[in-house]
């Protein structure tokens, strides 16, 4: 069954890694694949297991490729993106309030486009930014189930996509959301007397009524936005401060309502309804009599279990831990006992029939896989903890024989029976024995997480939180024993008994936080920072795991950890002596370039920041981090536009800055704020040159003096050339009159094999003599999806297309990867690892 059940999930999540979903050809094979293997297992009793494990694999695919089919029908009709539709529906799950605006999804029942079909679900951000007049009013706080009829501005649901990263367009997908936009004020939103009902919905009124009396007991607290996520789930009140001790201490599990506080809740609900059953009486007769105390403890597990399931908004992991607790319920109502083992993979099974999506997200695997290597390190070490309980058993036994009356007497002179020593030294001897397995048993189960998780933390983040197994020795049992029970209470009481506890709750984990605090300041280079493991790295590291948790005497045990070396090999040099890389990344409508040489690596602008799309630490520093680069040898700002410099200091936090080179004011933070952190700075200047490793840099732009005329006319125009004389053209945002400024001058030195287009493509700029100088045999345009200043220009987008000039916009194709040597090697991140709900 073990081997089936893995199968069906092998099969589910080979469908996620496919390109297109699977025609009429496909699908008759895999009916063919299912009913073969299938037949086979039944005429072959001796190779049944593979046989039916081959037919459930194929179910796996096929199930989860009808789920795929259903999910992404319909989709908005392309003709409607971008125009103001009127929307009647009401809102699903708990509402983002932001300094911006509110983020919620609406499920559609109406759309005033006529359209029979029409995304049913579509998130929606309701600002207050461009308020025609006062009488407009503020983005309301928005609750489950209430009705709307409003304007919204939709486009189709699409996620940056970029190498190394995971993409939002799956998140959206497994979510079900399959438009996103914003609440048009061309109409004024109706809100309608009728609200929606559902047990779903019903769900999301409790959680936010959770919610709202936390916030109104706590107000201004400095951790409520932990004690928030620990009641219902929702991260987006936890504080930027929060977020950076917890990843630097490696305890930001705890934020989130996982299996570790689900079991806790349901262990502490079995104990209180076993005990409270234990003393009840029914018409007399003693309630365990009716019905077997652990029977009723079991049943109350469960139910409380699914309670706080539910305000966690059944989250992977807390549904994992629902799946296990329900079986294991159930079969010990049944008389039975399944193994750990066979309750995880049937846990397995049923998240993913619930959503066959969840293979594509971190918190699937690392739930999963942290269970599996406790389990496996139980199992392992299953011989000498039977040994040790016998011991105690033993122990227990021989204590309840000895007679008190003989405590304290003197052997008799002629008897050689000594007499059995103190019942005080006795138990004390119990309780160490007891307390020392307890402390072995847990150092053991750490030990199990931690090196099973470090291959998947470094392949999903890029590091290795080194004072995460410190940090998480006391952090866990303080957030189980101490915070979560109080946070639990003071949701159960009423008010205004619930306002001490939730106060209690948070005044423990004021201490927790401190402490964790302080422990971060002691070592400031506690993340250990990796390139993200390649599938040979990551299959080497699990057997070396397996290898270190095998039980005593497993042979050569001492060498596992040399399978784990390739995930400490440094990141492998993108390019030869001589040759560059520059990677486009696609983070919306800015830009972020990435030029790495042999040895050297520079960033050409940062994209947008908080400002904005937050993409200079949601997209650059990561997929720094994840392509191994420690340190920048330069940072490039071309110019203070917050699309090109916004993600900068996201950058300067997160990875090393030897020198920083832009074209900014005097007085721009960013010139302190680098010079802080150890960085040189030099403004941008035609005429500066460099060589690394045979790669020539030379400053094209702008003229020395001081800056003049808006941002885009002092933009850092930078030329790249290999030692081939194959070339890049960095123009950020400059325009026409730059253009020409530049064709005057040097007229040669434009020449260019690759292009980043200058601002964005805009009609202001591509000039035909601007790209008769440059003669681009490729070029880049970094832009947003549908962006509001419909970049690229159309014109200026078939201009380049006249001059049969390989094209690459990062709305359509995603990041872009251009190798420039001898020859010149381009690469859309869509094309290469096209997944198929990319552009649905």
């Amino acid at each position: 069954m073990r081997a089936i059940l893995l199968g069906f999930a092998l099969g589910v999540w080979w469908l996620q890694q496919q390109a297109r979903l699977p025609d009429s050809v496909v699908w008759l094979a895999c009916c063919a694949w299912f009913v073969i293997a299938l037949a086979l297992g039944i005429v072959r009793p001796r190779w049944r297991t593979g046989f039916f494990t081959i037919a459930a694999c194929a179910l796996g695919f096929a199930y989860a490729a009808m789920r795929a089919e259903a999910r992404l029908h319909p989709p908005l009709p392309v003709e409607y993106e971008q125009r103001d539709i009127e929307l009647t529906g009401f809102v699903r799950g708990l509402a983002e309030h932001r300094a911006d605006g509110t983020r919620f999804v609406f499920e559609v029942e109406a759309n005033g486009a006529g359209l029979r079909e029409f995304p049913r679900l579509v998130r929606l951000l309701w600002t207050a930014n461009g308020r025609a007049n006062a009488n407009v009013p503020a983005p309301p706080k928005l609750l489950a189930g209430e009705r709307w009829t409003l304007s919204a501005r939709l486009k189709r649901a699409h996620g940056n996509a970029n190498f190394g990263l995971r993409g939002t367009e799956v998140i959206l997908l497994e979510r079900g959301i399959r438009a996103t936009g914003y609440v048009s004020l061309a109409r004024s939103p109706h809100r309608a007397s009728a609200d929606a009902t559902g047990p779903l919905l019903t769900i999301d009124r409790m959680r936010a009524r959770v919610r709202e009396r936390i916030e109104a007991v706590l107000g201004g607290a400095a951790h409520r936005g932990i004690i928030v996520a620990l009641a219902v789930g929702a991260q987006d009140a936890v504080s930027d401060e929060d977020w950076a001790v917890m990843r630097a201490t490696g305890t930001s599990h705890l934020v989130a309502i996982s299996g570790l506080h689900i079991g806790f809740v349901a262990g502490l609900a079995a104990l209180i309804c076993g005990f409270v059953w234990k003393r009840m009486r029914l018409r007399g007769t003693p309630a365990p009599l009716i019905v077997a105390a652990p029977k009723v403890a079991a049943f109350g597990a469960a139910v409380f279990a699914a309670f706080y399931a539910a305000l966690a908004g059944f989250n992977v992991p807390a549904q994992r831990t629902l799946w296990m607790l329900l079986i294991f319920a159930v079969a010990f109502l049944c008389g039975r006992r399944p193994a750990s083992s066979l309750v995880l993979l049937w846990a397995l099974a049923f998240v993913l029939i619930a959503d066959p999506w969840a293979v594509t997200a971190p918190g699937f695997w690392l739930s999963f896989c942290a269970v599996a290597a406790i389990l496996y390190a139980i199992a392992a070490a299953g011989r000498i903890e039977s040994k040790a309980q016998a011991r105690d058993e033993a122990d227990i036994d021989e204590w309840d024989r000895t007679d008190p009356s003989e405590v304290g007497q003197r052997p008799e002179s002629s008897g050689t029976r000594r007499p059995p020593p103190a019942v005080a030294a006795r138990f004390c001897h119990f309780l160490f024995t007891r307390m020392r397995r307890h402390v072995a048993s847990g150092a053991r189960v750490q030990y199990a997480v931690t090196i099973a998780l470090a291959p998947l933390t470094v392949y999903w983040f890029s590091q290795i939180p080194l004072l995460g197994p410190l940090a998480n020795v006391f952090a866990i049992p303080w957030i189980s024993v101490l915070v979560t029970p109080a946070t639990l209470a003071g949701l159960l009481l009423p008010a205004p008994l619930d306002a001490p506890m939730l106060h209690a709750a948070h005044a423990a984990l004021s201490i927790l936080c401190d402490a964790l605090a302080r422990l971060a300041d002691s070592a400031p280079s506690s993340l250990w920072h990796l390139p993200r493991p390649d599938a040979c790295a990551l299959a080497a590291s699990c057997v070396g795991i397996a290898w270190a948790l095998a039980p005593r005497g497993w042979p050569l045990r001492f060498a596992a950890p040399l399978t784990w070396l390739p995930l400490l090999a440094p990141a492998p040099h993108p390019a030869a002596h001589g040759a560059f890389r520059v990677t486009a990344l696609d983070i919306g409508q800015g830009s972020a370039l990435v030029v790495e040489t042999a040895r050297h690596t520079l960033l050409f602008d940062a994209g947008p920041g908080p400002e904005s799309t937050h993409a200079g630490e949601r997209i650059v520093a990561p997929y720094l981090l994840a392509a191994g680069v420690r340190a920048l040898d330069t940072l490039v700002v071309s110019h203070s536009d917050s699309d090109h410099a916004g993600g900068a200091p996201a950058v300067l936090e997160s990875v090393a800055v030897r020198q920083l080179l832009a074209s900014l004011p005097a007085k721009d933070a960013l010139w302190s704020g680098a010079r802080a952190r150890g960085a040189q700075t030099l403004r941008c200047a035609a005429g500066q040159r460099w060589t690394w490793d045979g790669v020539e840099f030379r400053m094209l732009w702008p003229e020395p003096g001081p800056l003049a005329g808006k941002p885009n006319h002092q933009s850092c125009v930078l030329k790249v050339t290999s030692a081939t004389g194959t070339s890049a053209l960095f123009t950020a945002d400059i325009e026409a009159d730059v253009e020409r400024a530049l064709i005057s001058r040097e007229d040669e030195a434009l020449r260019a094999d690759v292009l980043i287009a200058p601002h964005h493509g805009s009609r202001t700029s591509s000039t035909e003599p601007f790209l008769d100088s440059v003669e681009p045999r490729a070029a880049i345009f970094q832009v947003g999806y549908r962006n509001r200043f419909r970049h690229p220009n159309a014109t200026v987008f078939a201009r380049y297309g006249l001059r049969a000039i390989s094209l690459s916009r990062s709305d359509e194709d995603g990041a872009a990867r251009i190798d420039i040597g001898s020859e010149i090697v381009l690469e859309r991140f869509r094309q290469t690892h096209a997944r198929y709900w990319m552009g649905r």
